[in-house]
């Protein structure tokens, strides 16, 4: 069994194995606590028990919700290889702005007790870079975070972001272009821990390509969807539901999901490759569905959060959307739903709300 490790450097000050324990103990004991510092101390408690897993939930975003025991030797694992890739070590501020009910948040405390370097946290919120001081090295935040962050980090000091939970919509990529921090898109699930590649989204090394990190291998099943073998992080092939393009040995491009595909009239449309387009023209939650047709198999359906738009709206958005889309992806309806359905990660529960749409009609 791999040894697991205990110390570790929390917003500047050093604790060993037994200080760690007394001190999240008391932290935990606190009656002005929040809610994300508890989260914080409970799951280092939970790493540095006799324990040899960590409970992991997955987000149910694209399915049912569930709880994998996961090996913290894995987790180990998967922290050493994003260690190696970006040169993670004790002389590394990284900054932790994610809830740690989530795997995103566990690794970077997983990554800090693995390389020693200083994790400074913060509450989680849409902008954290809004209010360092510290010189930050390193970080992972979301699609939204970076959204409401672009203008923070042309400020502050960041060396590397990493950005995971989500694609990055077309728009906010081009925004991205000028931010002086390193910006990587990643490609990750809670199966494996972490990533198992990486995307330049900005800088010389900027690429449509997820690149693999050391000792994972993939391929394409019959769908054309990703199958990962990475016997680090997991002992079986994980089959995905994600149609990507294998460009060599070692980089993937992500065209979309399986399970998502709209067929229409015959041909394959691909609801996140609208979203990208259609990202700076909707100020609300989106998402793209396809809805049965008669004639087509299935239409192509926007569904957007809030109150109908007004007639002026309406043709202002179907003259914009006309000049981005091709006419087999443009949208032959658009549905308002009030409120959308959103997991516990935030994320739009997109086949619950047209199931709740369809059942209503």
């Amino acid at each position: 069994m791999v040894k697991i490790h205990t110390s570790i450097t929390l917003n500047g000050h050093h604790f060993g194995a037994e200080e760690l324990i007394v001190f999240s103990r008391a932290q935990l004991l606190r009656p002005d606590i929040s809610g994300w510092e508890s989260e914080i101390f409970q799951f280092i408690l939970e790493w540095v028990s006799d324990d040899h897993f960590v409970i992991l939930h997955t987000s149910g975003s694209t399915g049912i919700p569930k709880s994998i025991k996961q090996p913290k030797e894995r987790m180990i694992n998967s922290a050493l290889m994003t260690a190696e890739y970006f040169g993670l070590d004790e002389r590394t501020n990284a900054l932790l702005c994610l809830p740690v009910s989530y795997i995103a948040g566990k690794m970077m405390i997983v990554r800090a007790f693995v390389t020693g370097m200083n994790l400074i946290t913060v509450e989680p919120s849409s902008d954290p870079f809004s209010t360092l001081s510290d010189k930050i090295h390193f970080a992972a935040i979301t699609p939204f975070q970076l959204a409401h962050s672009l203008k923070a980090l042309k400020n502050v000091p960041v060396d590397t972001v990493i950005v995971g939970g989500g694609e990055i919509p077309y728009d906010l990529e081009k925004l991205c272009q000028k931010v002086p921090s390193n910006l990587y898109a990643t490609y990750a699930m809670t199966e494996t821990s972490s990533h198992i590649a990486i995307r330049a989204v900005n800088g010389m090394q900027k690429s449509p390509f997820y690149e693999l990190l050391k000792n994972v291998h993939v391929s394409v099943d019959e769908r054309s969807c990703l199958v990962i073998n990475a016997p680090q992080l997991t002992p079986e092939l994980l089959v995905t539901n994600d149609v990507v393009e294998i460009k060599d040995d070692t980089h993937f491009e992500w065209i979309g999901r399986s399970d998502n595909v709209i067929n229409s009239g015959g041909l394959k449309i691909f609801p996140e490759q609208v979203e990208k387009k259609l990202f700076s023209l909707i100020p609300r939650r989106f998402f793209i569905a396809g809805l049965p047709d008669a004639v087509l198999g299935e239409k192509v359906t926007l569904f957007i959060e809030g109150e109908p738009y007004k007639p002026q709206q309406l043709h202002d958005l179907d003259t914009n959307m006309d000049s981005l889309l091709t006419r087999f992806e443009f949208p032959r309806k658009i549905v308002f739903i009030p409120v959308f359905d959103l997991s516990s990660a935030g994320k739009i529960l997109k086949k619950l709300i047209v199931s709740g749409y369809l059942n209503q009609m």
